[in-house]
């Protein structure tokens, strides 16, 4: 990947007002709420760090030559919708419960993981790649914010552990994860195992298998970590559930 990239690769950084602005605007909400509201540092953590990695991954170089090198596109993708969104998540979850029947909809489990697997596979198996690669607003004003608004979507119940009466199980959680790298991965290998060009031969073949194989490794690992996370709450609340049984057995036997 290092001796393929092109001249001055890492000099070419972009402003991209269209995504810096509204980031700059939810920085400074947040930081506005944080300020009335006891908010954690690890919730401010999260939230700084889900804006950050959107940053690292549209306005330095691995933004600027996402139209043109299907490996930097990949990992855009893959970082927007892995690591942003359930940041985001994490960060304002418990601040942020929205009493909307769309919202509330959006975000039912069954519902979000259909958009989630439905946008990375239709981007990625149907025209609509060569589409949004032809007419880069497209990629910039709509494509890039819907990886991060579908991935929040989808991780907002399943991340959802500071509710006491969270909208959903903790199993649930696991199995929506566990399932969800079904797509991550097949859509990874199936690109990297294509014999010719996906995309109108917008990318070098080996440009294509390695934006794949990153896809394939990466959503694994990434996954792999989200999945730990869900199966740790998961453990807990079993745990809770057992001391909540256990008191009200001693509650019973001292009357």
């Amino acid at each position: 990947m290092v001796h393929g990239l092109p001249p001055n690769f890492w000099a070419w950084w972009q402003l991209a007002p269209e995504s810096s602005i509204p980031l700059l605007l939810l920085a400074y909400l947040f930081f506005t709420l944080s300020k009335a509201n006891p908010i954690s540092r690890r919730d401010q953590s999260c939230f700084y760090l889900g804006l950050l990695s959107v940053v690292l991954v549209v306005n330095t170089p691995i933004g600027t030559h996402a139209p043109t090198l299907f490996w930097c596109h990949m990992i855009q993708h893959m970082v927007l919708m892995m690591i942003s969104g359930p940041l985001l998540v994490l960060g304002s979850v418990a601040h942020f419960k929205p009493k909307n029947s769309l919202f509330e909809y959006l975000t039912n489990p069954w519902i979000s993981w259909a958009i989630y697997a439905a946008l990375m596979m239709g981007i990625h198996f149907t025209t609509l790649h060569a589409i949004v690669m032809k007419n880069l607003w497209i990629h910039n004003f709509i494509e890039v914010p819907a990886y991060v608004i579908v991935a929040y979507l989808f991780y907002y119940n399943l991340l959802d552990k500071k509710t006491p009466q969270s909208r959903i199980s903790p199993a649930i959680s696991v199995f929506s994860l566990f399932f969800m790298m079904v797509p991550e991965t097949l859509t990874g290998f199936f690109i990297y195992v294509a014999p010719k060009s996906l995309y109108e031969n917008m990318f070098e073949i080996n440009d294509q298998r390695l934006g794949g194989s990153l896809m394939w490794s990466g959503s694994m690992i990434i996954d792999t970590g989200w999945l730990a996370f869900a199966v740790f709450h998961w453990i807990k609340s079993e745990e809770r559930k057992s001391i909540a049984v256990d008191a009200e057995i001693a509650a019973e036997n001292r009357k």
